[in-house]
């Protein structure tokens, strides 16, 4: 696997001066000189006028009509977390104060799994593996040395790399450009959707790399991505997402690109590179194959909560997202979830039942 060292927040060209740095929808994740003490998350209510806070707490016993009665609900319901810039009104809800008692003990064991799967235990026991995203937040959280050294050693590789690539240390073989100018991502389901979403949310209007995305098998949906890349196709990096590496929409989609590489004469091992698990298909034809980089995807990750890896992290960092802040935001998020006041823990599981 790739194992550059570097990093990402203190490298100048990932912030990449050049282009455009006005974000858009920044206010989901603030900006940290360096990693805070979690804020305890707490309800607006303390903070209510006082003539509005005295209003007596009402019984909910059906849909609450009465003005100043819902006004009492929204202040005592509204969660807010001040540093993540979060709120979460639920207080519209039609819970009543009794369900909300009734389910304080189903609150508090989902807590309690909620605990042992972050110190490792065997989620899926028909594979036997852990259910560790967890970790890629705050790797002190892995149940060993060695899962830590594997996250950080793969946050350094993935921070590199994308410098080199934002810097044009890394240029794409037989560009005029001299420099990488578009990511095509390769892959489906979560391999897709948590790049996509990132890109929209939090990519500068101006990236130094361009991102468009492959996530199905439609041919009509490949070659249109392929035909407006155009000459760009010389100056792309070719990202191939797979978990198991054996994946058939991915795989048909490689099959394609590869193809339009070869008719442009151009040479995809020197632009591709490989996110999935170690000695898997993808990971041994990229390996053989001479792929320009192969970065790791972990059996303790799923695909759907799989954002947080190389897989959400490497396009992101390409893309000059900081993706040091991002992980930042993340363990605030994962440190409000850990709460065990009860009102809190309702507002985190109640979609769940």
């Amino acid at each position: 696997m790739a194992s550059i060292s570097g990093i990402c927040s203190s490298s100048p060209t990932l912030n990449h001066q050049n282009h455009s740095t006005q974000k858009r929808r920044r206010t989901l994740l603030p900006s940290f000189p360096c990693r805070p003490k979690p804020f305890p998350p707490r309800s607006l209510a303390r903070e209510a006028p006082a003539q509005l806070s005295e209003i007596t707490k009402p019984h909910h016993a059906g849909l609450e009509k009465d003005p100043s009665a819902l006004w009492h609900r929204y202040v005592e319901w509204l969660y807010q977390h001040k540093e993540l810039g979060l709120y979460l009104d639920v207080s519209r809800v039609g819970f009543t104060d009794e369900f909300v008692h009734e389910m304080e003990p189903r609150f508090l064991a989902a807590l309690r799994a909620m605990e042992d799967l972050e110190k490792g235990a065997i989620a899926n026991p028909d594979e036997g593996r852990m259910v560790g995203h967890y970790w890629l937040r705050d790797s002190s959280r892995a149940p060993n040395s060695f899962l830590k050294t594997q996250i950080d050693k793969t946050l350094e590789s993935i921070c590199s790399f994308a410098n080199d690539v934002v810097s044009g240390k890394i240029k794409p073989p037989s560009s005029p450009e001299g420099r990488f100018t578009q990511i095509l991502s390769v892959g489906i389901g979560g391999s897709a959707l948590g790049p996509q979403f990132v890109a929209e949310a939090l990519a500068p209007d101006n990236p130094p790399l361009k991102i468009r995305f492959i996530d199905n098998t439609d041919p009509a949906g490949i070659d249109h991505q392929i035909a407006q890349l155009g000459p760009e196709l010389a100056s792309t990096l070719v990202v191939v997402i797979s978990k198991s590496g054996g994946t058939p929409e991915t795989r048909n989609g490689l099959l394609e690109v590869q193809k339009a590489f070869r008719e442009a004469g151009l040479n995809f091992p020197k632009q591709g590179v490989a996110i999935t698990q170690e000695n898997s298909l993808l990971d041994n034809a990229a390996r053989i194959e001479g792929w320009l980089a192969r970065f790791p995807m972990f059996d303790w990750v799923g695909g759907r909560t799989s954002e947080m890896s190389a897989v959400g992290l490497l396009p992101a960092a390409l893309q000059s997202i900081d993706i040091r802040e991002m992980l930042a935001g993340a363990a605030l998020m994962d440190e409000a979830n850990r709460s065990t006041v009860v009102w809190i823990c309702f507002l985190t599981f109640y979609p769940m039942f």
